[in-house]
């Protein structure tokens, strides 16, 4: 192999252990390290929680003497600043190490290239931009959030073969097979937050928590709920299994909004545009709180809202076996859709997977303001 291929090879094991960290180290990004000297890796680290040591320090102390003279290998540019821990570049000139290999340049305008110039300027040679393009979806929320203080939005779906989520009857459990669901609860898990709708609420009284074989953790679950009409009974003011985020108009009635309040509940008071709430309000509130990575579970009408208002980053799919057929039996995305097909929503870089008997399609949404943050920070460094 040349050292390109090189490179690539010890990269993709930094890039899987950075996984390890997805949905745990919010806001901040998920990073892998790995430490190579003579042809072996004699340090491994990742970024577990926020907060705590970065994975460059936790691959420094596995490595010990070894990292004298050796090459890391990060996904994500080293940081040069003093946050709440110390700056990563200052460990790696103390280490002795000798060469920097970096997927992306950070887009955090507190690093953005410092970290790659204070290591060059001590003497060590750092190449970047291997396997930049897979590291920056690993990081695509991050990505985002710190572009614009934005959270980076996931729209699912579970649907038929011809297209349907629930049948005109509105029976809807369960389309999709077994294998899918886990994998639902896989991506609540590494997510900050879940969107929907009281539609859902009122028609399914979903907990939209987290439940793994081996236990998870439990987004935010956030309600937009225009007239505060939740029931106090809700699964999903069960604020012990997760925090609730309900927001609400004017139009809710004072005493409806103080009933959901006192369940334990943050009720929060959103502005109208077109008779429902307004989503830009919702998405900067939940980018003020640092909750960088949202997913919508939805119906047809919320999920037309986000889809064709621009807000969503990318959208997955999960595609059963079976037809359900109806004329009134509902589908996804709901509202007036687009009239010419120059209009419709375009998805790229897509991935199929088979789970069960059911597909799995996901993709990023082509030529949307959040896509163009997304594809200018990627190609930095």
């Amino acid at each position: 192999m040349d050292q390109r291929q090189i490179d690539e090879q010890y990269m993709r094991q930094a890039l899987q252990l950075a996984r390890q960290g997805r949905g745990r180290t919010s806001p901040n990004p998920v990073v892998g390290a790995v430490i190579v000297s003579e042809d072996r890796i004699v340090g491994r680290g990742w970024h577990q929680k926020a907060g705590t040591a970065h994975a460059e320090i936790h691959a420094l102390t596995e490595a010990g003497s070894a990292a004298k003279n050796a090459t890391i290998y990060v996904t994500l540019e080293p940081c040069c600043h003093h946050g709440r821990t110390g700056p990563c570049t200052e460990a790696i000139l103390a280490a002795g190490i000798r060469r920097v290999v970096v997927a992306m340049t950070d887009p955090n305008p507190l690093v953005a290239g410092c970290g790659i110039g204070v290591l060059r300027e001590r003497g060590l040679t750092v190449d970047t931009g291997v396997l930049a393009d897979e590291s920056a979806q690993l990081n695509a929320a991050f990505i985002k959030w710190i572009s614009c203080k934005l959270p980076f939005v996931t729209l699912k779906n579970g649907i038929s073969l011809d297209g349907k989520i629930a049948t005109q009857s509105g029976d809807s459990r369960w389309i999709t097979g077994p294998e899918s669901r886990l994998e639902v609860h896989r991506m609540r898990d590494v997510s900050d937050a879940i969107i929907t709708g009281i539609g859902t609420v009122l028609a399914d009284d979903p907990e939209l928590t987290t439940r793994l074989p081996e236990g998870g953790r439990s987004p935010v679950r956030v309600v937009l709920d225009r007239l505060a009409r939740t029931p106090l009974e809700a699964k999903i003011l069960n604020v012990q299994a997760a925090p609730t985020m309900i927001f609400v108009s004017e139009a809710a009635p004072l005493n409806r909004r103080e009933a959901l309040a006192e369940t334990g509940a943050e009720v929060v008071i959103a502005p109208e545009l077109d008779g429902l709430l307004d989503l830009s309000f919702v998405l900067s509130e939940l980018g003020q709180r640092c909750l960088t990575n949202v997913m919508v579970e939805a119906g047809g009408t919320l999920n037309s809202a986000f889809l064709f208002g621009n807000y969503v980053d990318k959208v997955v799919m999960f595609i059963a076996p079976k037809i359900i057929g109806g004329s009134g039996a509902p589908g996804p995305y709901g509202g007036s859709g687009c009239e010419l097909l120059s209009g419709a929503v375009e998805l790229e870089d897509l991935v199929v997977r088979q789970l069960g008997g059911d597909l799995m399609v996901e993709g990023f949404v082509k030529r949307r303001e959040s896509r163009d943050v997304y594809r200018t920070c990627r190609g930095i460094g």
